[in-house]
């Protein structure tokens, strides 16, 4: 191992629309003494030297947006993977979900299963994230947004303004958002900003909207000062993912001091003792009208609270955690005989 241990991360330079998740974790691991982070690129990954590659979600590296270009990628994993082996370099994986990825093909489930095998290291970002036993485990928790959109003017909340804000696709729920506002009475205002996956889902979020005055579609990619005035503009933020377990849409929401109404399950409730009272509402079942308006009258009538906790999410101490769990990945690989690694 050299005096500098190197960190290959699975995501190339950032760009205007990474997820901030990734810049900040790569800048607190960077600031590290004696540590230094490489940005993706297959040239790189594939040629260079390193002590740990950590990748977040192999799905896009297997992936392409022509069959041509997914064939490529995916015979590249293939040697990048015979590159880690032969190396004997650890690979850590953070589970940002806990399943594979729906209507991929046969020979992509494959290339992820074989990552799955060969990852010395599992990085939770929640206690609820199950384990089993043949796997090493490290728990991380997802870093706060605070000083990334400090930069930014927040404006004040509109009352009655609900939001949603993010990239839109079918499990997160918007169109039952939109059917449950459109039966609220009332002055009350939605807005909903972000990029649908689809051009149909799209289409069927105008048509639902179709009619009330008080639904403001946004579809596109928002940029981060447009985020912050469309998240701190709103008395609340609603996230009905039909799937959730781990959130940096409800962090940050939670980051810019606005309260956020959330499925109800276990992470969520956890999530909602960490930060504190008045800030993380909860629902079972179907989103409705009555919901929302319960949860409205709710924020109006909590009075002053303090602002969510999230001081043991802060991005110094994530990124001494990383380095931790590289460190432990390397060991763990180095005391494996040759036959196994």
């Amino acid at each position: 191992m050299r005096d500098t241990f190197t960190v290959q991360q699975s995501f190339p330079v950032p760009r205007p629309t990474t997820n901030p998740y990734l810049v900040m974790l790569a800048e607190s691991i960077d600031s590290l003494p004696g540590v230094t982070v490489r940005n993706f690129s297959w040239r790189g990954a594939l040629l260079g030297r390193y002590d740990v590659f950590h990748v977040h979600w192999p799905e896009i590296l297997v992936a392409g947006h022509s069959p041509v270009k997914a064939l490529v990628r995916q015979g590249l994993t293939v040697a990048l993977l015979a590159k880690l082996g032969l190396t004997r370099t650890p690979i850590v994986r953070t589970l940002h979900n806990l399943e594979l990825p729906s209507g991929i093909s046969r020979r992509e489930r494959v290339l992820l299963r074989l990552f799955e095998r060969r990852t010395a290291l599992w990085i939770r970002l929640n206690p609820e994230t199950p384990v089993q036993d043949d796997r090493r485990y490290a728990l991380i928790p997802h870093g706060h947004y605070r000083d990334w959109f400090a930069r930014y003017p927040a404006a004040e909340p509109t009352p009655g303004r609900v939001a949603y804000f993010g990239l839109i696709r079918r499990y997160k729920g918007v169109d039952a958002l939109v059917d449950a506002f459109r039966d609220l009475p009332g002055d009350a205002t939605l807005r909903v900003a972000g990029r649908p996956s689809t051009p149909e889902l799209a289409d069927d979020l105008r048509r639902r909207a179709a009619g009330d005055e008080r639904i403001d579609l946004t579809l596109r990619f928002l940029d981060d000062r447009e985020l912050v005035e469309t998240v701190s503009s709103a008395s609340l933020v609603v996230l009905p993912y039909t799937e959730m377990h781990n959130s940096g849409g409800a962090l940050t929401t939670l980051s810019l001091n606005r309260p956020v109404l959330l499925p109800a399950n276990p992470v969520n409730e956890r999530l909602s003792a960490e930060v504190g009272a008045g800030w993380v509402y909860q629902y079972s079942g179907e989103l409705t009208a009555e919901v929302l308006a319960a949860t409205l009258r709710a924020v109006q009538e909590r009075g002053p609270v303090d602002p969510p906790r999230l001081d043991d999410r802060d991005w110094h101490d994530a990124g001494m955690q990383h380095h931790s769990a590289y460190l432990a990945a390397a060991a763990a690989v180095a005391a494996k005989p040759r036959t196994e690694g």
